[in-house]
Parts: structure tokens; C-alpha cells; sequence
């Protein structure tokens, strides 16, 4: 079943020159349950498509409809709370909240959903990544694997059936990468959720059920 349809998505802004194209007439379907690979050099236009599949920015022409949703048509509160139903995000930064500890950054996104059950899901998680000994700890005193650990675990404690991961791997070694990238691949089969992940790793991208390859703003391949 399609979960995900892109239609005709272009997205310009305007420079010093005039208007420069960051994506231009993207169109592909992504099924359910099913894991892509965004590939592409820098500045292809890979952390705009994911911005825009999430509805975190407008597009200047197309549209892209999730799960039997416009995204588009809704208006900006709209969108935000679709995210908040439906929507992990992973980063490169990891992007977790220093003044909070591992466990009430994964609690976050279950107290603002209203979970009851808040602390003992997020405890639940951190203890499957491997940091049950870390809940009380803070970011700043975490290595970036574990960051990167808590990260994860905040963005699957919803539940969400679609999962956004930009570069997760960038700011760390390759082994703990590689670490990352198994943890994150475990979590998301358990969860049957769609994975759409930037990269620049082409080994990486293999390990997805799909990859879609962008170049200059075009989509080269999608396969």
C-alpha cells in the first residue's frame, strides 16, 4: 500500500541572481513499512525534500500527500500537529535539549502527546539502546554515540509510522556510526515504520529496501 505520494515538488527562493532551483518537479511514491535511501552531493537538495516530505517547509509548487493527508492544504498548526502524530526525527546534531536528561528527553515528545505513561515507556527505551544506566545524565556529559542513543530512543517512543533521519551519522566515528546505523535499522523493523535517511553512503543506502538518488535539484534515480 502507498503511504506517501510526491508529486511535482519544486522548491525555489531567491538570491542575489534572481531565483535559484533547490528542487525541481520531484515526483515518486513510497509504500508502507518500507525503507529509502535519499543519496545525493551536497547541496543536491536531499535536507530539503526531507523538510518538505515533513511539512516543516512550503514547497513552490507540488504536493505531497502522507498517509491520505495533504500536506499542504492543512495550515502551519495543522501540519504541526500531524507531525507530532506521525513524525520521528533523527539528526546529525542530534538537536536533544542540554537543560533535560536522557529520560525527560525521551519523555518530551510522550508528555506533549498526553501519554500517561510517559516515564516508563522512555525508561523502557533507553534501557533497549543500552543506557539504562545513563537516564539521569545530560547531554554534555554523554559521548556522541550516546547522544545519539538517547536521540534515537526519543524519536521512536511515539510510535510514529514515519521516520525522518538526516546524516544520523555524521558527527561520529565510524564504528560508533556503524553502531548507530544497526540500533536505528533494529528499532525501525520492530516498528514497521517508513525510514527515509540522507546519506552519502552508498553501502548504507544498500542496506535500504529503496534509494532515490538526486542531482542538481532532479531526481536522477529511484529504485
Amino acid at each position: 500500500m502507498t503511504a506517501i505520494i510526491v508529486e511535482h515538488l519544486t522548491k525555489r527562493v531567491r538570491d542575489a541572481n534572481g531565483w535559484l532551483t533547490i528542487l525541481d518537479d520531484i515526483s515518486f511514491e513510497v509504500p508502507n513499512s518500507t525503507t529509502v535511501a535519499v543519496l545525493g552531493a551536497s547541496g543536491s537538495g536531499k535536507s530539503t525534500l526531507l523538510g518538505l516530505m515533513a511539512g516543516l517547509d512550503l514547497p513552490s509548487e507540488g504536493s505531497v500527500t502522507a498517509f491520505g493527508q495533504s500536506l499542504f492544504a492543512m495550515d502551519e498548526d495543522a501540519r504541526a500537529a500531524w507531525r507530532a502524530r506521525h513524525v520521528g526525527f533523527v539528526f546529525q546534531t542530534f538537536q536533544l535539549l542540554p537543560q533535560m536528561t536522557a529520560l525527560e528527553n525521551v519523555m518530551l515528545p510522550l508528555e506533549l502527546a498526553g501519554d500517561s505513561q510517559a516515564q516508563s515507556k522512555a525508561r523502557t527505551l533507553l534501557e533497549r539502546v543500552g543506557l539504562g544506566e545513563r537516564l539521569a545524565h545530560y547531554p554534555k556529559t554523554l559521548s556522541g554515540g550516546e547522544q545519539q542513543r538517547v536521540a534515537l530512543a526519543r524519536a521512536f517512543a511515539p510510535n510514529p509510522p514515519l521516520l525522518f533521519a538526516d546524516e544520523p551519522t555524521g558527527s561520529l566515528d565510524s564504528g560508533t556510526g556503524e553502531r548507530i546505523i544497526d540500533l536505528l535499522f533494529t528499532l525501525n523493523r520492530e516498528a514497521g515504520a517508513i525510514l527515509v535517511l540522507v546519506t552519502h553512503d552508498v553501502a548504507l543506502a544498500g542496506r535500504c529496501d529503496r534509494s532515490l538518488t538526486l542531482k542538481a535539484g532532479r531526481l536522477e534515480a529511484y529504485r
